[in-house]
């Protein structure tokens, strides 16, 4: 299961929003409302962490002998 972070979309300029996550599959479809509140909703992409396993590594190149 996926985490995915959602903010509530203020009905008034000067509303702060509300941050929230949920633990979601990936093939369930993204949330509309806000499931305290009612209020509308969007789900914000956030940078994840990954690894990277293509390229050249530190540990592979050539370095001078000392």
């Amino acid at each position: 299961m996926a985490t995915y972070v959602y903010e509530t979309i203020p009905a008034q300029p000067d509303e702060s929003p509300r941050r929230f996550e949920v633990q979601q599959k990936m093939s369930d479809p993204p949330l509309t409302t806000d499931p305290q509140t009612g209020q509308p909703v969007r789900r914000i992409i956030t940078g994840g962490s990954g690894l990277v396993t293509h390229g050249t590594s530190i540990l592979s190149m050539k370095t001078r002998g000392r």
